[in-house]
């Protein structure tokens, strides 16, 4: 596996100066970033697949072992602040459970039976999307859990740093991140959990995008539980439609903190019209401007 190669250049690097060693460590993460170019196009076949089976209901579902489960709870778990995501339509299987986000639970990532059960301890099923992430795409946790999933019927995605590894192999929609040899060899926390990271982000959040929660670069989904928040809102709506803040504000409150309906509402609508034309638009707000009435012409 090239993630476990060691590289020659590296034999020294214990005695390298902090300058030229962190360096080095920098551009690696560069690497790392170029490492997700290639892989585009699969990302985007996933997100083409995924987002009809969320539309009906489906949910996401992490499943890894140490530091890319850790990766993948990261970005699901940000997926409810920022574009207010139901918490029950993200789930983690991850090995050695909670505990394992802490500390390492040695030997949890080593059992295929624990994934299986786990996996079916969910219900994975049709409308499900499931995201196994290993760095060496041989995991037999993660294996296991995309090989279960796979036959409950749901949406595979494999994320592995290793060509033709298993994990790619059992998965719908294999992406691989090719980052090679790491400057501490095996050490994936580095190069591999970056571009890991990378290729989440960008998956989740493009489909999040094509599930309507953005609108003009704007989180026009997001749930405002706090001040800064709250703010933010207000903005977003005055952005959007161009009113006052005093009518952002008002229109924020009308609609309980929606941001969407808030919009519709600043621009004309009542809250009942407003509720109706995202529910008719699959919360869209775009398609949902369609709805406001035309300005009387004088």
């Amino acid at each position: 596996m090239s993630t476990e190669d060691i590289s020659p250049r590296y034999l020294d690097f214990d005695l390298w100066d902090n300058n030229e060693a962190l360096k080095a460590l920098y551009e690696g993460q560069l690497a790392a970033v170029a490492a997700v170019g290639p892989a585009l196009t699969a990302i985007a076949a996933a997100v083409d697949d995924a987002v009809p089976r969320l539309r009906k209901g489906g949910r996401l579902v992490y499943a890894g072992a140490g530091t890319s489960g850790r990766i993948g709870v990261q970005d699901g778990a940000e997926l409810s602040p920022t574009f207010n995501w139901p918490r029950d339509k993200v789930v983690f299987v991850i090995a050695g459970g909670e505990a394992a986000l802490l500390r390492a639970i040695e030997g949890a990532e080593d059992s295929r039976e624990t994934a299986a059960e786990k996996m079916n301890e969910i219900g994975a099923g049709a409308n499900d999307v499931v995201i196994g992430v290993a760095a060496s795409g041989r995991t037999p946790f993660t294996v296991s859990a995309i090989e279960t999933a796979r036959g409950c019927g749901a949406l595979t995605i494999g994320i592995a740093n290793n060509p033709d590894s298993e994990l790619l192999r059992a998965s719908e929609h294999p992406v691989l991140v090719d980052t090679g040899a790491e400057i501490i060899a095996g050490s994936t926390r580095l190069k591999a959990g970056t571009a890991q990271k990378i290729a989440l982000n960008l998956f989740s959040t493009l489909v999040m995008v094509r599930l309507g929660k953005v609108y003009r670069g704007l989180m026009v989904h997001m749930l405002p539980t706090n001040e800064k928040l709250r703010r933010r809102s207000v903005q977003i709506v005055r952005s959007v439609t161009g009113c006052s803040e005093e009518i952002a504000a008002e229109s924020v409150v009308k609609a309980n903190g929606d941001v969407k309906t808030a919009a519709l509402v600043a621009c004309g609508m009542d809250t009942d019209a407003a509720q109706a034309a995202l529910v008719k638009h699959d919360g869209n707000l775009r398609l949902a401007m369609t709805e406001l009435a035309p300005p009387r012409s004088r």
